[in-house]
């Protein structure tokens, strides 16, 4: 594994040729969660085959979450509000558009924008995803961001803006989508999970949603539906 810039991000690259990210094979990058250091998913080059030279990149989220040592953010949260709401049974709202979720966006664009310039990745055979906060800004950059891509993996995310995306939901026609999320997920709840769900269906992609009997977490079938995801977009 080895680590640059790449835009404005810092990027941890692995697979490839070399183990390093390199040479010109498909791509997949990956975001991870509000609160997790920049190399939170970087073991999931090991855990997950895929097809041959396939690179993997890893983009640290630009703020510092506050919540501990090297935690990092793609925008701040609430955390008192979040609980509060937990502890009262209440569901999140939908329809909020975070402060700070456009320039996160616009930040994780340049950097894919630094990684197709300069890595010869090509969009047509990248895969986005991310877990938690990093599914919401891969689906925010999947149907805001000026490029079409292989897929997307959403591990336990969210129906984050219900009207903002709806009115770019025609990029979901046809686009090869993995969800997954857990029945128990006490942070973000199934129920919005399946609203996300609906509503990617009903924007006409292809879509593929695996529950599971777990709470906030990346389990086996998630990185089952991983496998298969990258299998059928890059294989």
């Amino acid at each position: 594994m080895k680590s640059f810039r790449a835009g404005p991000l810092l990027v941890r690259a692995a697979g490839g040729i070399d183990r390093d990210g390199g040479g010109d094979g498909p791509a997949v990058l990956l975001c991870h969660g509000f609160g997790a250091p920049g190399d939170d998913l970087v073991s999931l080059a090991r855990a997950v085959s895929a097809p041959a030279n396939t690179r993997w990149f890893f983009p640290e989220a630009p703020l510092d979450a506050g919540v501990g040592p090297g935690s990092r953010a793609w925008w701040q949260i609430d955390m008192a509000r979040l609980q509060l709401m937990m502890m009262r049974g209440e569901r999140r709202p939908t329809n909020e558009i975070p402060a700070g979720m456009e320039d996160a966006r616009a930040a994780l664009e340049a950097c894919v924008d630094a990684l197709v310039e300069h890595h010869g990745v090509s969009p047509e055979r990248l895969v986005l995803g991310g877990f938690s906060q990093g599914a919401m800004i891969t689906t925010e950059l999947t149907l805001y961001g000026a490029r079409r891509y292989a897929g997307l993996a959403v591990l336990s995310g969210t129906l984050l803006c219900h009207d903002r995306w709806a009115m770019r939901s025609d990029r979901l026609r046809d686009l090869i989508i993995v969800q997954s999320h857990g029945r128990s997920d006490p942070i973000l709840g199934f129920a919005e999970a399946e609203m996300l769900r609906d509503f990617l269906v009903t924007g006409g992609a292809r879509h593929t949603f695996l529950p599971f009997p777990g709470q906030h977490a990346i389990p086996p079938a998630a990185l089952a539906g991983l496998e298969k995801l990258l299998a059928d977009t890059l294989g």
